[in-house]
Order: structure tokens, then C-alpha cells, then sequence
């Protein structure tokens, strides 16, 4: 041991970065909060909604830590302090340049928020901030007055969550007549809530009139409870628009008379590239009308069609339509009956879509072979895709081996959720060797409610153990015994990812088991099939 004076005391430098993964995710967050949430910056600028405030805030991150690692790679010897700083002023000069462009939705892969175009606060007038408010024709003066100035230049207005009277229309109509030659963007999505339908229809007929002959590139009319006679209350507006890019008619009451009457009305849809019509009563006959549309459309990239009521016929007619959208990125038909002839239309079309990034097809009732056709065509075609949502569509283990091979292909995967299944143990084990190789990229896996026991819980934790960019593995709804939650968590530790990835599993039955007759009973004989399954490829891949 060495004596009291020969002791030397050590000096000790804390190195401020890089920061931890926990402490990258937290910011994401906190931004994601901030950016979709009211504050003081919200009474000037719009908010955005939750998923599109989470994209911005990962974008923002993710180019703010690489900023702030390259200047920390100048310094070496420093303690990192300047990088933190740096890292925390330009997220907040980010988040402030999001804010001020406002809420986009588009289907390209967006540009790295920093490269994207800003719109000068000037050139946007956005009334649509607070609480949801009645505005009648002098608080319509005040609110507008900024459009009566000589000269202004704005090009984008959202009078989203505002009611218009009558009284506000008619101050709103001239107003709106005088600047609609220099207009590109329209929101009056939400503009007439709690109006008698006369009233409303009125409101709507004096903006379709004002805006007659505008060229827009982006128009939302979205939660106005249209139907038929809404659309047709815009028919001035509609029929005059050739330059179309973005088209929004969402939560919109759009029966198959309201879906004839907007095919009839939009005179050109070739420069579409956005076209939603989430949350609407289309039906199998209003699908038809829509897959009109779509056929005339050939450059869109993001296309939402989710929770229409479109049955088995319209989910047909609606896939071989897609089939002309050949640049594609964004397909979203979620919570529809399709059913498998659908399912098996649907899996004609994918591979025309060889740009396709994102596919969302959940609660289709798409069941095993429905699914597995789809599975079939996306290892052909989409080796690029990031997100996959195939949840609530009865999927059993007899679709896990053609999942497997679909899987282990798309090396792009940064989400994938398989959710309200029947995988039980034994899919798992089939689906989660797909995903052990590779992947990198993988960030979130949802097989919650799939009757999952011990083994197909470890089979999943092992798969996303190491990734290096993983952040979430959902497991809840299962049957997972204390001594698999208890595992599942030493897997974790020993890998590469902490306990936080793990999300809750407050739903989880420990004592639960699948509910036929055919539950694997033996875990140890299940978990040794790990060893010997492969994912069988063909041979000319």
C-alpha cells in the first residue's frame, strides 16, 4: 500500500458530452410537447398535431446533436460545455422556425427541417390559435384587418377552429376576393362548428364565391360536416381549381353523394401529390367514386383513405385504382372491412408502388391469407419500406413464416406494429428470428395483444436487444408469467438497450392463457426451435 506521502490526488474531468440516449429521447419529448401544446409562442403561431410535432422534433434533434457533435470534435479537450450549449440554442431556433411555417402534411419524405424553405411570419395569416370561438363581423374586421393593408404579402391563411356567422362571412368575402390572386393555401377546415346548417351552407357559398379563381396548391376543408351539400356549397371554389397539390376533406360526413359530387366538381387532379379522406361514411358505393378520383391522379404520393366504412367492393375498386399512383409513398387505409379479396387486390398493386415508404393496414380484416398475399408482394417490392402497421387483422401463426421472409428483407424498417394478432408463442418465434439480423435502423415494435406467454415475449426482447437505434418494445395485452416480465427485462439490461425501451404492462394477464386448445404448453421445447428456424428465401432472391 502505498504511504501518505507518495499519494497524488487525481483530478477528475466530467465530460458534459455526448449525452445519453435517455437524455436525446427526453429532449424529443419535451419538444414534441412543445411544439403541440399551448404556450406564449401558440397565440402567434399554430400548433401542430401530435405525430407531425414528434417528426419535427426528431428531425430537429437528430441534426442539432450532429451539429453540436462535429463542433465538439474541433475541441476535443474541451468538457463539452460549448456543444451543449450549442445543442440547446439551435433545437430551440428549430422549434421556433417549425412554429413559424405552421402545420404541413405532406407525403414526401420531408427535408431535413434546417434545408426546408421557412415561411416568412408575414406571409401566413393564422387566426386559428386559442379556444374554439364564435366570431361574428367585428371581431372578423379586427381579425382580417391584416389583409386590407396595401401591399401585404400574404400567400397562406387558417381560419381553422373560428365559426363564422353570417355577419363575419359577409366582412370576410370581399376581403378575401381582393387578396385571392396572390393566395396559395386555404384552411377553413373547422370554420362553421355549432351553425345551423342553413347558416353554414350560407358561410360556405360566400368563401367559395370570394375564392373563385384562386390558384391553390394546398386547400383544407376538413371537419365541416359537409355531406352532400357542403361540397356542393363549394362548388364555386372547387370547379375553379386546376393547380391542386394538397387536398384535405377529412372528417367531412362524405357519404357516396358527397364522393360523386367532389369527382364531379375538381376539374384536375394530375398535380396531386396529398389526397386524405380519413374518418368519413364513404362506403363501398362512395369508394367507387373515390377510386375515380384516384385514377386521375397519378402523381400522388400520400394517400389516406382510413376509417371510411369501405367495405369488401369499394376496397377492390379502391386497390386496383392505386395501381396508377405509381410515385406513392404514403398509403394509409387503416380501419376499414376490406376483407381478403381486397386484401388479395391490394397485393396485385403493391408491386406498382416501388417508392412506397410507409403502409398502414391495420384492422382490415385481412386474416392469413389476405395477409400473407401482401407479405408475397412487399418482399418483391418494398425492400425500402420504414413503416409497416399490419395490426387487428386475425393473423395466426400459419402467416408467420411468409411474414418472416417478407421481414427479413426490409432493411429500412424503422417501425413495425403487429398488434391484436393471434401470433401466440409460437409466430413469435418465427417472426422475431426474421427480425434478429440487420434492421438496424429499427426504432419500434408493437405485438401487444397477440397471446404471447414466456417464450415469444424472449423471442421479441432478443430480436431488439441490440439495436442501436431502438426506443420502444410494446408487449402489453399478453400472457406473460412474472418470471418472463423478469426476463425479459435481464435481456434488455444485457444488451445494448435499457429498461426504458420497455413500455407498460399494466394490461398483461401473468396468470392468462391463450384460449384453445392448442397453447403451446411445453416453453422449453418452443424456445429450443431458435436455434434450428431460418427464413427460407427463394432461390432466385
Amino acid at each position: 500500500m502505498d504511504s501518505a506521502q507518495d499519494f497524488q490526488p487525481r483530478t477528475f474531468s466530467i465530460k458534459l458530452w455526448p449525452p445519453s440516449e435517455s437524455t436525446r429521447i427526453m429532449l424529443v419529448d419535451r419538444m414534441t410537447n412543445n411544439l403541440s401544446t399551448e404556450s406564449i409562442f401558440s397565440r402567434k403561431y399554430r400548433l401542430l398535431g401530435k405525430q407531425e410535432a414528434h417528426e419535427n422534433a426528431k428531425t430537429i434533434e437528430e441534426l442539432c446533436f450532429a451539429l453540436a457533435d462535429e463542433h465538439f470534435r474541433e475541441e476535443p479537450d474541451g468538457d463539452g460545455s460549448s456543444a451543449v450549449q450549442l445543442y440547446a440554442k439551435e433545437t430551440s431556433k428549430m422549434m421556433l422556425e417549425v412554429l413559424k411555417k405552421g402545420p404541413r402534411t405532406t407525403a414526401e419524405l420531408e427535408a431535413p427541417v434546417a434545408d426546408t424553405p421557412l415561411v416568412s411570419a408575414d406571409t401566413v395569416l393564422d387566426i386559428s390559435g386559442g379556444k374554439r370561438a364564435f366570431i361574428e363581423a367585428d371581431e372578423a374586421k379586427e381579425l382580417l384587418s391584416p389583409l386590407t393593408k396595401p401591399g401585404n404579402s400574404y400567400k397562406r391563411i387558417c381560419f381553422s377552429n373560428r365559426s363564422f356567422g353570417i355577419g363575419a362571412a359577409n366582412v370576410a368575402g370581399p376581403i378575401l376576393e381582393s387578396v385571392k390572386n396572390q393566395l396559395t393555401e386555404v384552411d377553413i377546415s373547422d370554420f362553421v362548428a355549432g351553425r345551423s346548417e342553413d347558416e353554414a351552407l350560407d358561410v360556405m357559398r360566400i368563401f367559395s364565391k370570394a375564392l373563385d379563381g384562386s390558384v391553390l396548391r394546398y386547400l383544407n376543408i376538413s371537419d365541416n360536416a359537409l355531406g352532400e351539400k357542403g361540397v356542393r356549397a363549394f362548388s364555386e371554389l372547387l370547379k375553379s381549381q386546376e393547380s391542386l397539390e394538397e387536398l384535405y376533406v377529412m372528417n367531412d360526413g362524405i357519404s357516396e353523394e358527397a364522393a360523386k359530387a367532389l369527382s364531379e366538381l375538381i376539374p384536375a387532379t394530375e398535380k396531386l401529390k396529398v389526397l386524405h379522406f380519413h374518418n368519413n361514411m364513404t362506403g363501398d358505393e362512395g369508394a367507387m367514386y373515390i377510386a375515380e378520383m384516384v385514377k386521375r391522379s397519378p402523381n400522388v404520393e400520400s394517400f389516406r383513405c382510413s376509417a371510411t366504412r369501405i367495405g369488401s367492393d369499394g376496397g377492390v375498386a379502391l386497390s386496383e385504382a392505386l395501381g396508377t399512383c405509381t410515385r406513392l409513398k404514403k398509403l394509409d387505409l387503416r380501419d376499414n372491412s376490406f376483407g381478403v379479396d381486397a386484401g388479395l387486390a391490394l397485393s396485385e398493386t403493391l408491386p406498382k408502388l416501388p417508392d412506397l415508404v410507409e403502409l398502414y393496414l391495420s384492422d382490415l380484416n385481412l386474416e392469413n391469407k389476405g395477409t400473407i398475399a401482401i407479405a408475397k408482394a412487399l418482399k418483391q417490392s418494398a425492400l425500402q419500406l420504414e413503416v409497416l402497421e399490419i395490426a387487428g387483422n386475425e393473423i395466426n401463426a400459419k402467416a408467420a413464416p411468409d411474414l418472416a421472409e417478407c421481414l427479413a428483407v426490409m432493411q429500412s424498417l424503422k417501425k413495425l406494429t403487429l398488434a391484436e394478432n393471434e401470433l401466440k408463442d409460437n409466430g413469435a418465434v418465427i417472426i422475431a428470428k426474421s427480425l434478429e439480423d440487420g434492421h438496424s435502423d429499427l426504432k419500434e415494435l408493437d405485438v401487444s395483444t397477440n397471446m404471447l406467454q414466456r417464450v415469444g415475449a424472449r423471442c421479441f426482447t432478443r430480436a431488439v436487444a441490440n439495436k442501436p437505434d431502438f426506443v420502444q418494445l410494446n408487449i402489453n395485452g399478453n400472457f406473460i408469467s412474472d418470471e418472463g416480465v423478469d426476463e425479459v427485462k435481464e435481456i434488455l439490461k444485457a444488451g445494448k438497450k435499457s429498461l426504458d425501451v420497455l413500455g407498460p404492462l399494466d394490461e398483461n394477464e401473468p396468470d392468462g392463457e391463450p384460449d384453445d386448445e392448442d397453447a403451446e404448453d411445453d416453453e422449453d421445447e418452443l424456445d429450443l426451435k431458435l436455434q434450428s428456424v431460418k427464413v427460407e428465401q427463394d432461390e432466385d432472391d
